[in-house]
């Protein structure tokens, strides 16, 4: 270990500038040529070329918000799950009427079992969830 006394720091203490030259010399970022990503395009360009090969250029598409369509679905099965416990309005055969699109839902799938007659509106449908539906005593009424 080296004794305090004999440390280089103990030398420069008050020299200013502690061994580096001028003042630039160790002060922010000049000697490496700039922070981060400065000077890609220029001084640092050949590791751009071999290091970091697809940092410049675009990449892919991004279709715009006008044409893509989000569609909030939910499969057959999942609807026994929303009616357990839930108050609803019944039809003149005494079937649950359960409406779908006053509760953000678009599309009603075929996915799973349904065992109980039930009548929804939604907006969107498979032919499988009528299927299943009707197989089960219910209904779905599409609306447009």
């Amino acid at each position: 270990m080296v004794v305090r006394k004999d440390r280089k720091v103990r030398r420069q203490r008050g020299s200013r500038l502690y061994g580096w030259g001028q003042v630039g010399q160790h002060r922010k970022s000049g000697m490496r040529g700039g922070y981060g990503a400065a000077g890609f395009h220029k001084h640092k360009w050949s590791y751009v070329t071999t290091k970091e090969k697809d940092h410049f250029g675009k990449d892919g598409f991004v279709r715009p918000a006008a044409v893509t369509n989000e569609i909030n679905a939910i499969n057959v099965g999942a609807i026994a799950s929303i009616v357990h416990g839930k108050v609803l309005s019944q039809d003149e055969k005494g079937r649950a009427v359960l409406d779908m699109s006053s509760m953000g839902i678009d599309k009603l799938l075929g996915g799973g079992k349904i065992d109980f007659p039930i009548v929804i509106k939604v907006t969107g449908t498979t032919e499988l969830a009528k299927k299943k539906v009707a197989d089960a005593g219910g209904e779905v009424q599409v609306a447009e």
